[in-house]
Order: structure tokens, then C-alpha cells, then sequence
């Protein structure tokens, strides 16, 4: 399932990707990862990416 986590101090971006990954610090391996810009509406790949557990602010389920 893929999810959108909102990051911390920048809300007009998010990340969505699906979970391959974590540890003890809340620090997530992404694949599939996809930058939205929800202000430009606009989104940019990013691949396979380590999102540091810190700019995390919020983590849903797309239901895709």
C-alpha cells in the first residue's frame, strides 16, 4: 500500500511512496517515492529514497 507523509515546517510538500523499510528512529526507506508540490499541484519522481524520521509530521494511507 502505497502512503503520503506530510513533512514537518513545509506544507505545500509531501512524499508518497511505499514502505520497504525503518528502524527505531521512525527513518523510512521509500520506494516508488514521488515528491507532490500541493500547491503547484505538480508531483516529481524520486525512486528509492531514505526520509530521515525528523521531517516526519504525518503518515496516511492513500488506498492505493
Amino acid at each position: 500500500a502505497r502512503i503520503q507523509i506530510w513533512l514537518f515546517e513545509q506544507k505545500d510538500l509531501r512524499i508518497e511512496g511505499r514502505i520497504i523499510g525503518f528502524d527505531e528512529y521512525m527513518n523510512l526507506v521509500l520506494d516508488d517515492a514521488e515528491e507532490i508540490n500541493v500547491k503547484k499541484d505538480t508531483r516529481k519522481s524520486l525512486g528509492r529514497i531514505l526520509l530521515k524520521g525528523d521531517n516526519i509530521t504525518l503518515m496516511m494511507n492513500t488506498g492505493k
